[in-house]
């Protein structure tokens, strides 16, 4: 077991109506000017936006919006925004939206608070040393980054898509209403449920010794994700199963199913490249590589991979951990497809050219860096696991 740090600031406020408390929420952090930050219509066709308005109206809090915020949140609106800030004297962001938005926001609070291109900090050219403080109404349960410590951004040109952590970009605080993602499209829903559940995974999957308490969190944490999926499936407004979901998208990205290990993150990487090039939905993209990717490196702990098999689908242990792993695998991916999820990049209506191969793995092995922590890969192993995936 590895030593560990366990920083969680963020205030969660949970529950029915909360979006209203906005305005005193805001209030209480004693700023000058909010940007109100969002992405696209459904925000102002639902009355969220308005609502939120309302509360920082009644509050006498001045605030300036900006939309427009994409999946896979481009470079060119967070440089908007940093204009936009400059301009009107805003102190404090608040993102209103999914995990593209709160990202958006994040870049937008470094960009004011470091006095160079906020895009070195996501090429690992700079260091942050501050963030402007960021809050956010969450809208869709997936990306976690409503308590996590990470953003990601890509830049229009090239599709370049690179993620940055730093406890300075974490929410002051953070409101989650479940019935505001009531009107969610299935495939959204079903990418959220991915991306939670490729949070966990992405921690899980370590050769280092484990806490049994922090591996009991995270294999319930997956086991809540996979029924509650079912259960919105075909009732999509059970505010019970919205709540669990939401809730295990924060715990998954907040440091809590990592405490005494590390983490992988191969599967984030590779899928990186896929949303930079193609812009597929995140989620979507990371079941389409996740499956290609265990069986490629499952042999370095095939008991890890056999515990995670027992422990969240129930798959009896055998005298060969390589047997219950593989089976493992299979009820992941079986689980992908039974809420309409890929498990490979063709699901997704891509054909993989033997030259887009060669140029995903370029940009995912950029400067010769290798990826991976369960078994370090380099840019030969991230080929072949694209070229399976494909």
């Amino acid at each position: 077991m590895n030593n560990f740090t366990f920083y969680t600031p963020t205030k969660v406020v949970f529950g029915k109506d909360t979006e209203k408390e906005v305005g005193t929420l805001v209030a209480e952090q004693k700023c000058k000017k909010v940007l109100l930050h969002y992405g696209g219509q459904s925000a102002k066709k639902s009355g969220l936006l308005d609502r939120i308005c309302d509360s920082l109206k009644a509050e006498n809090i001045d605030f300036v919006m900006l939309g427009g915020v994409v999946p896979n949140p481009r470079l060119s609106l967070v440089y908007e925004g940093i204009d936009l800030c400059k301009k009107e004297g805003v102190d404090f962001i608040l993102a209103v939206g999914g995990g593209s938005v709160i990202d958006s926001a994040k870049a937008i609070g470094y960009g004011m608070a470091n006095d160079f291109d906020v895009w070195d900090l996501y090429d690992r050219k700079k260091v942050a040393t501050a963030c402007l403080p960021i809050a956010c109404v969450l809208t869709i349960a997936a990306a976690g980054s409503e308590m996590s410590d990470s953003s990601v951004i890509t830049k229009d040109e090239g599709g370049i898509k690179r993620g940055y952590n730093h406890p300075a970009c974490r929410c002051k605080f953070a409101v989650l209403n479940p019935e505001l993602t009531y009107t969610l499209p299935d495939y959204q829903t079903s990418c959220g449920e991915v991306d939670i559940m490729m949070h966990t995974l992405e921690r899980y999957f370590v050769t280092d010794e484990t806490m049994e308490m922090t591996d009991g969190i995270a294999e319930a944490l997956l086991r809540t994700v996979m029924n509650n999926a079912k259960i919105l499936l075909n009732d999509p407004t059970n505010y019970n199963a919205r709540a669990e979901v939401m809730w295990a998208g924060s715990l998954s990205h907040n440091g809590l199913t990592n405490c005494g290990a590390g983490g992988d993150w191969s599967s984030h990487q590779l899928e990186h490249e896929l949303s930079g090039m193609f812009d597929v939905a995140h989620g979507a993209g990371l079941a389409a590589v996740w499956g290609s990717w265990a069986r490629y490196v499952y042999m370095e702990k095939p008991e890890r991979f056999a515990n995670y098999a027992n422990k969240v689908f129930g798959i009896e242990l055998s005298e060969n951990p390589a047997e219950t792993a593989i089976k493992g695998i299979e009820a992941t991916e079986i689980f992908f497809k039974s809420i309409n999820m890929p498990i490979s990049v063709s699901d997704m209506d891509i054909n993989l050219t033997d030259e887009q191969i060669d140029t995903l793995t370029e940009k995912c092995c950029f400067g010769g860096r290798t990826i991976g922590s369960f078994k370090v890969l380099n840019k030969n192993d991230v080929k072949k696991i694209y070229t399976a995936a494909k």
